[in-house]
């Protein structure tokens, strides 16, 4: 274990609240937190305590009472940092808090950085950086599917994954190796068949690996949702209904809204970030144009499109323009107005070959369909909780290049290219799987992991 200064930081919200807390990790954990905190019961110590127990006291600043508290100590290696480690806990109050940490610090404790906590305890071995990285989905979870993914991979179930697939690239290596230092050994057989399934296996499970992250990111992350439509398509409406207020205005007039309305709501187990736009049409308004402009920007770059068309009236110039703009995108046709006669429009849409739902925002009809309809569209329906789904994009990155180097070194293998050559291509994908657990990683990677993180964690 790695012996750093101690550090100390509020790990609670900020604001008012039951309880705050701040936590000191390092050698001198408990030393500090002695100078600080005086248990009420005669003759106990923090010093003498044993980990995971804990104290009534009073906190205090230069011999000044701050509040009465709790002292929790947990000793090394077993605490979350892998060091001594105590948690100080007073009434919840900004100013208090703050209080208690400079007190902290005034002591000899250093203020820590964002995700210090975290950082030391991959340092000192109790997380692998892929198990570190989850700290965060638990963290930002904003449904039940995705706190189960962060929980899973905090346990380390990537990892596992991971490890299981070093551990078959390594035995491939390993025979690469010995076949290589004696080639002339006849007692040493080396059958390609065997290998190219070896390196088969690798190339499927970092398949799926990859097949499962995209849905595994909209659970975990959201999904940056586009509505878009004619004006008066609804569009305004249904971004009401979804987030459960008059987030936009809505009118008769066509036009009202003419820039880009922003909500998160959180559909089933599900977060989408919604934009509400301006209607796409033509139009010689210039302030209009703007707003047209803006909402086909926000169209190229989104992950989902809702395209609301009003299904009791025949399709215009600019729905049949839009349809044709949106069929390349990630698109739910939003069959809206379900509450009025059917136009020909709402066939000629259903034919159209893209995913269509019917709904009447004004009502709230087909919302759960809407709901549906959208996991099945982003494959989140189909998704087992239980797989092992990459927790960030550092970790997407590092197994989209393994997996190009177990394909190359597939094809070079079927194609008789000489061992060494699909031997290096081996190594190629064993780093790149070695860098996303941390077994080999630059200090550089590892602060870039923890740079996002909040300040207590």
């Amino acid at each position: 274990m790695q012996q750093l200064d101690t550090i100390a930081a509020i790990i609670t919200p900020p604001g008012e609240g039951g309880i705050s807390a701040i936590r000191l990790s390092g050698s001198r954990a408990v030393e500090i937190a002695e100078k600080i905190f005086t248990p009420k019961q005669p003759g106990k110590t923090l010093a003498g305590m044993k980990g995971y127990t804990a104290a009534f006291g009073t906190l205090h600043q230069n011999g000044t009472p701050l509040d009465e508290g709790i002292a929790l100590v947990f000793r090394a290696p077993k605490s979350y940092t892998g060091e001594d480690c105590v948690e100080l806990s007073v009434h919840g109050g900004s100013f208090l808090i703050r209080q208690v940490l400079r007190a902290a610090l005034q002591a000899g404790a250093r203020a820590a950085e964002g995700g210090e906590f975290t950082k030391r305890a991959y340092q000192n071995g109790k997380l692998d950086l892929a198990e570190a990285e989850a700290v965060m989905g638990l963290i930002h979870a904003t449904g039940s599917q995705a706190l189960n993914i962060a929980t899973r991979n905090k346990s380390g179930a990537v990892s596992k994954k991971i490890n299981q697939i070093i551990a078959g690239l390594l035995d491939l290596a390993a025979q690469i190796a010995v076949f290589s230092d004696y080639p002339e050994d006849d007692t040493l057989h080396l059958s390609q068949s065997d290998f190219a399934a070896g390196l088969q296996t690798a190339l499927q499970q970092l398949t799926l690996l990859i097949k499962h992250y995209d849905s595994g990111k909209y659970l975990t992350g959201g999904v940056n949702t586009v509505i878009v439509g004619s004006p008066n398509a609804g569009k305004s409406t249904l971004m009401n209904l979804l987030s459960g207020t008059e987030r936009s205005i809505v009118t008769n007039i066509a036009g009202t809204t003419r820039d880009v309305i922003e909500q998160t709501v959180q559909l089933g187990n599900f977060t989408l970030h919604l934009a509400d736009t301006a209607g796409i049409h033509k139009t010689g308004d210039a302030v209009e144009q703007l707003g047209i402009q803006a909402a086909l920007n926000r169209l190229s770059t989104a992950e989902l499109c809702l395209a609301v068309f009003d299904t009791a009236r025949p399709l215009t110039a600019d729905d049949k323009a839009l349809l044709q703009q949106v069929s390349k995108k990630n698109t739910l046709l939003v069959l809206n107005k379900t509450d009025l006669p059917a136009a020909e429009s709402r066939a000629a849409l259903k034919q159209s070959g893209l995913s269509f739902v019917e709904i009447s925002a004004l009502n709230g009809t087909g919302r759960q369909e809407l709901e549906q309809a959208i996991a099945k569209l982003l494959g989140i329906a189909a998704l087992d909780p239980n797989a092992e789904i990459l927790g960030s994009e550092r970790q997407y990155a590092l197994v989209c290049r393994a997996k190009n180097a177990v394909d190359e070194a597939l094809t070079a293998l079927q194609s008789g290219v000489t061992l060494d050559a699909v031997g290096v291509l081996t190594d190629e994908a064993l780093a790149a799987l070695y860098e996303l657990t941390g077994k080999k990683v630059t200090v550089e990677v590892a602060n870039q992991v923890f740079k996002n993180f909040c300040v207590g964690k």
